[in-house]
């Protein structure tokens, strides 16, 4: 038989007989092979550039736990490449099929299972829209709290397998925290429960917290169970403009320290990131003499609360140096801002479109530093570091963009040159290379720089132990 090398270790290729197998697991409507057309759109995610793309040989869309170990089984047997695959909103090429074989995409696993009332906790497929969660629970009073800024299109498959985080994580807290149980299939095909509906399990390792953030390379999740929280009655933005990046972010641990207060989310903005969303939306907010913005939300059981806490807030970021607090205590005005927010990739997307994004994340208070750092390699390179992000938990969204009349190739001439200081910068400062997109293949090579070999080896360990085939999701976070 023909043997492929891709990556690290020769597979299998993918053949009619093959295809015949997977159609008898799932049906042969939900295999798609031979149609380059119809392959093409799980080639990707949202990582831009063709250099990190890559096409599978075979699409399958299992409905069960059942059907996904009997796929696992079989691509042991053949030596296949098998690669999970959610909404493809990452940004990390997590769900690219680097090695080729097959994709597994859960599309079609997409229920709300269970909603047990008595013990606040959920339980869905892996294929069910972040969002759909929170409109599914709003009416019991109730809500999922960890949900990213792109909850729209995720999959909560996808934010376990990259412990997604998002902007409520300063009190909230990241997806871990609220995964108690999923059933999962292994990299050899058998099906394991872990955890479940218990909010405290010491019954061995802490393998729940072990498949969180394993980004697709030990196991598939066929169910997962959340634990919940009553909804808050009560919210209102703030919108702060400072002079400059270090008055607002020495701000931050004020509203803490002195007003006692944990808010619910409070993000960053840098002079660059404020005027290009601004422009792109005519935003009238009078940005012009900021050099940063911090967006702070609070919420709670009522308004009474709630009131104080944001007029708390407010005087402590004005007592800190800020221009002007706005307040938007309806959802009118805070839509509003908080649009500025999140259209600044949108605003970069119209300047140019090559640009690479980064999660970089680092000490919180190390903010200003890495900010300057990033405006030294804005300056060197000729290029635009809009500098956004969770100013409470340190993860910055620092996003590479070209000018928009350079060439392709000096685009990927310079890029990696930006990106290797990028990274030696963020270790300097205590940092990693990703807070919540992932490492994938797009930043594996990078790993070293701020993590150690033994570490490395240990992961290594792990996922020789699990996946002796090395099957599942091969040539992600490391090479074997």
């Amino acid at each position: 038989m023909e043997f492929f090398v891709r990556s690290e270790k020769k597979y299998n290729p993918v053949t009619p007989k093959i295809v015949d197998e997977l159609k008898q697991i799932v049906g042969s409507r939900y295999v798609i092979y031979g149609d380059e057309e119809k392959l093409q759109p799980y080639s990707h995610d949202e990582v831009p550039g063709a250099e990190y793309a890559h096409m599978p040989e075979a699409v399958v869309r299992p409905g069960t736990a059942e059907e996904i170990a009997a796929i696992m089984k079989l691509a042991n047997r053949e030596m296949i490449p098998v690669t999970p695959r959610g909404a493809g909103s990452g940004l990390s090429g997590g769900a690219v099929p680097v090695c080729g074989g097959i994709v597994v995409l859960f599309d079609r696993m997409n229920k709300i299972l269970e909603l047990d009332r008595e013990n606040m906790m959920i339980v869905v497929e892996p294929g069910v829209v972040t969002n759909e969660i929170n409109e599914f629970l709003k009416e019991h009073g109730l809500f999922y709290a960890a949900y990213p800024m792109s909850l729209e299109t995720c999959y909560i498959g996808g934010n376990v397998a990259e412990n997604a985080g998002g902007a409520k994580a300063v009190k909230y807290g990241v997806t871990s925290r609220y995964v108690v149980g999923l059933d999962v299939v292994t990299p050899t095909g058998e099906i394991v429960e872990l955890g479940g509906k218990l909010i405290k399990d010491v019954s061995g390792y802490n393998m729940v917290q072990l498949m969180v953030g394993s980004e697709g390379t030990l196991g598939l999740f066929t169910k997962i169970t959340l634990k919940l929280l009553p909804l808050p009655k009560a919210q209102v933005d703030l919108l702060c403009l400072f002079k400059n990046i270090e008055e607002a972010i020495k701000a931050v641990p004020k509203i803490q320290t002195i007003g006692g207060i944990i808010p619910t989310s409070i993000e960053f903005m840098n002079k660059t990131a404020i005027k290009a969303s601004c422009e792109y939306l005519n935003e009238s907010i009078p940005y012009q003499q900021a050099g940063a913005m911090l967006l702070i939300t609070v919420d709670g059981p009522d308004e009474q609360q709630i009131e104080r806490e944001y007029e708390s807030i407010g005087q402590l970021c004005l007592d800190a140096g800020a221009i002007e607090v706005y307040v938007a205590d309806n959802a009118t005005t805070s839509e509003r801002i908080w649009k500025v927010r999140r259209n600044i990739g949108e605003a970069y997307n119209v300047i140019s479109r090559r640009q690479s994004a980064e999660d970089i994340v680092v000490p919180p208070a190390a903010i200003p530093a890495m900010a300057a750092k990033l405006q030294e390699l804005s300056d060197k390179y000729d290029v635009m570091i809009p500098c956004f992000g969770h100013a409470g938990d340190g993860n910055l969204h620092s996003r590479i963009v070209s000018q928009p009349w350079w060439s392709d190739e000096k685009w990927h001439k310079v890029l990696p040159k930006i990106l290797d200081e990028l990274y030696r910068l963020t270790a300097e400062v205590g940092g990693r290379i990703s807070g919540e997109h992932g490492i994938g293949h797009k930043k594996k090579n990078y790993l070293p720089y701020v993590v150690s070999e033994n570490y490395i080896d240990m992961l290594r360990t792990i996922k020789r132990a699990m996946d002796p085939n090395n099957i599942l999701n091969p040539g992600k976070i490391f090479d074997l």
